[in-house]
C-alpha cells in the first residue's frame, strides 16, 4: 500500500511534469519538427529551413486561434524572435563569422534563415508560459535599475566582445552580487 505522503508527492511530481510540458508546447513542437525533418524531409521545392519557418509561424497562429496562447505571450515570442534574428545576423556576418547555417534557404536575412529566430522564441515562449502557469513570485529581487543595467551590459557584451575586452566574468560577478 502506498502511503498518502508518497502518493501526494508522486501526484505533485506528475502535475509538475504536465505543467512543464504545457509550458514547453512551442519549443517541443519546434524541436520535434527539427528532428523529424532532419531525418526525413520529402519536399524538394521548399528548402527545409524555409519549411521550418512556415511551420513554426503556422503553429503560432494555431496557438492564438485556439487561445492556447495569449496575444501577450505571442508578443514576447515576437520580441525574442526579432532580437534573436538581429543577434544571429551579427554573429553570422562575414566580419564576425561565429557560425554558419549549413543548409540553403530563401526566407532569411543575411546569413540567417528566419526559422533560427524561432529557436530563441521557443525559450521566450517557455518563459512567458511557465511564468503564468506557476505564478512566479520573487522575494529579495534586486532593484529593477540594477537588473536593467545587468541585462543591457550582457547584451552589449554579446556584440562588443569582438572589438573590445570580453567582460563575461565581470558580468557573472555582477549577477552574483545582484542576486546574492
Amino acid at each position: 500500500m502506498v502511503s498518502p505522503r508518497l502518493k501526494s508527492g508522486l501526484y505533485e511530481f506528475w502535475l509538475f511534469g504536465i505543467k512543464q510540458a504545457w509550458a514547453s508546447i512551442f519549443g517541443g513542437y519546434l524541436l520535434l519538427l527539427i528532428l523529424v525533418t532532419r531525418l526525413w524531409y520529402p519536399l524538394e521545392s521548399l528548402h527545409r529551413y524555409d519549411f521550418l519557418f512556415i511551420a513554426a509561424l503556422g503553429f503560432q497562429v494555431i496557438l492564438l486561434l485556439f487561445r492556447l496562447e495569449s496575444p501577450r505571450e505571442a508578443l514576447v515570442i515576437l520580441i525574442f524572435h526579432i532580437v534573436a534574428t538581429i543577434m544571429e545576423v551579427f554573429k553570422t556576418s562575414e566580419s564576425i563569422g561565429s557560425w554558419q547555417y549549413p543548409e540553403e534557404f530563401d526566407l532569411g536575412i543575411g546569413n540567417v534563415p528566419l526559422f533560427a529566430g524561432f529557436m530563441y522564441s521557443a525559450v521566450g515562449s517557455y518563459i512567458a508560459r511557465v511564468w503564468k502557469i506557476f505564478d512566479f513570485r520573487f522575494s529579495k529581487y534586486p532593484p529593477k535599475a540594477a537588473t536593467w543595467v545587468l541585462v543591457t551590459l550582457i547584451y552589449a557584451n554579446f556584440f562588443t566582445h569582438h572589438y573590445i575586452i570580453d567582460i563575461r566574468l565581470g558580468l557573472l560577478a555582477f549577477t552574483a552580487v545582484c542576486f546574492e
